[in-house]
């Protein structure tokens, strides 16, 4: 188990998309939203991460795949 604290910059297009709520339900990490602010235009979250690596990477090519940036913080 891995904990990251990640940013996510998500798109003003994906703001329909229940993109925090499939991240949830589809792979098998805890997750703690610290922050976030979303507008019409864009949005972003500061998020708390704990997962196998292994879930933590198929999550984050998932968001990627979505257009979603992820940035790792310390």
């Amino acid at each position: 188990m891995q904990k990251i604290n990640v940013e996510l910059f998500i798109p003003g297009e994906l703001k329909d998309e229940p993109i925090i709520c499939e991240m949830i339900k589809n792979f098998k990490v805890d997750m703690r939203i610290v922050e976030a602010s979303f507008s019409t235009e864009s949005g972003w979250a500061y998020l708390i991460i704990d997962g196998d690596k292994k879930e933590v990477d198929r999550m984050f090519e998932f968001l990627k795949g979505k257009g979603v940036s992820v940035e790792i913080r310390s």
